[in-house]
């Protein structure tokens, strides 16, 4: 079978950490029996390590944006530099991941080779950019700029039906097909010796109830209520740990203000862990993946948990929960503290509905990077078929 030449197109890359890099590469990773694809992203300080990657890697001069994780590609003031180094791949479909800078570049290299151009919507940005800009007009102004390249695209992917409607309300006219994110995970191989390490190096009791975060230590992902919902937890005498996995640019407010509630005993900030095979161990260790981001749309911390038996609550109405039946294979709840709190109490005392729910959790939610790589695959090549004719 001849392998199609796929061009994917991302503004940030590693040393940088987030779901949508994690997404790519596992894509690569898995397409690599039907597909070569050149990754065209920006000059991030890792160049060095582009040598050990399967696959080919195009760099871009960039400029970093101040604490976001993201880049401005150069790609205007530099266009003819790029296009000369295009000039000898014979795309076969771009695809883009990203709206901004390098996403612009995408679709202006698919409009000069007469090939389709497709997107992956991925996050919600009316929380970052209002993070950041502290203005809702200078948001729906960027969602306004941003939203064109998407309009510009053949169609696009989306990872669940609830961010299909947040992208039309930012103004998305085009095609879409719904593909859901993967999980690089299997169940661990050996549960005891997984929860002795987990147990040791956190020094919890065999019996404790633990709960887990995984994910950047950012406001937007509601890791403050996440505390707050801690903190009554320990008012009502519920007795409990938490593990918070990663970093970000409030691990030290969350840091403090776990110090300003004196529940030091209760949770632990981890940092970065990189180990896959820990970091598959803390997930199955935990009773309860806590997950109330409203900003995330499909989230790739909820498989990975799920893929250990971890069920995950979220805040109900939550893009990121649209994939999840409420007690079928995960828990919603109203983002209220109060109820959070003693929804998770009456989660952890129902062992029957419990047992159910963590085992349809692995079996609805948990589909294989492979799996995905596959139907990812297909839709190039529907996408490219229905462009030639």
């Amino acid at each position: 079978m001849k392998k199609i030449q796929v061009g994917m197109f991302m503004d940030s890359w590693y040393p940088d950490l987030n779901g949508v890099i994690l997404v790519m590469e596992n894509l690569i990773k898995n397409m690599r029996d039907y597909a070569d694809i050149t990754l065209v992203i920006p000059k991030t300080g890792s160049e060095a390590d582009d040598k050990n990657y399967p696959f080919k890697i195009i760099r871009v001069d960039s400029i970093p944006l101040l604490n976001t994780g993201y880049y401005l590609g150069l790609v205007d003031l530099k266009y003819f530099k790029y296009k000369k180094m295009f000039e000898n791949i014979d795309f076969d479909i771009i695809h883009i991941q990203s709206p901004a800078a390098l996403g612009r570049l995408g679709i202006r290299v698919a409009r000069e080779k007469n090939i389709p151009v497709v997107a992956t919507m991925h996050v919600r940005w009316e929380f970052e950019f209002k993070k950041y800009l502290k203005s809702t007009l200078l948001s729906n102004l960027c969602i306004k700029h941003l939203i064109k390249s998407y309009n510009k695209c053949n169609s696009c992917i989306a990872l669940n039906r609830a961010l299909i409607d947040v992208y039309k309300g930012y103004g998305y006219k085009g095609e879409f097909t719904i593909i859901h994110n993967g999980t690089d995970l299997e169940i661990v191989k050996d549960p005891k010796k997984a929860t002795a390490q987990v147990n040791n190096m956190f020094r919890f009791d065999e019996d404790e109830k633990v709960f887990l975060f995984v994910g950047r230590i950012i406001s937007i992902k509601n890791i403050f209520f996440i505390l707050n919902v801690l903190r009554k937890l320990k008012e009502m005498n519920y007795a409990f740990k938490m593990l918070y996995v990663g970093t970000g640019p409030d691990y030290d407010a969350l840091l403090n203000k776990v110090k300003e509630y004196n529940m030091e005993d209760e949770v632990i900030l981890t940092g970065k862990i990189l180990d896959r095979d820990l970091l598959k161990a803390i997930y199955y260790r935990a009773d309860l993946f806590i997950f109330p981001s409203l900003f995330d749309s499909s989230s790739l911390v909820q498989i990975e948990a799920a893929s250990q038996e971890t069920p995950t609550i979220f805040v109900d109405g939550s893009v990121t929960s649209d994939t999840v039946e409420d007690n079928i294979n995960g828990f919603k709840e109203k983002e209220d503290v109060v109820l959070f709190a003693k929804r998770i109490i009456n989660i952890m005392e129902d062992k029957k509905l419990y047992n159910k729910v963590k085992k349809s959790a692995r079996k609805d939610l948990a589909t294989s990077w492979s799996d995905i790589g596959k139907e990812t695959y297909d839709y190039y090549i529907k996408t490219i078929n229905e462009y030639n004719n």
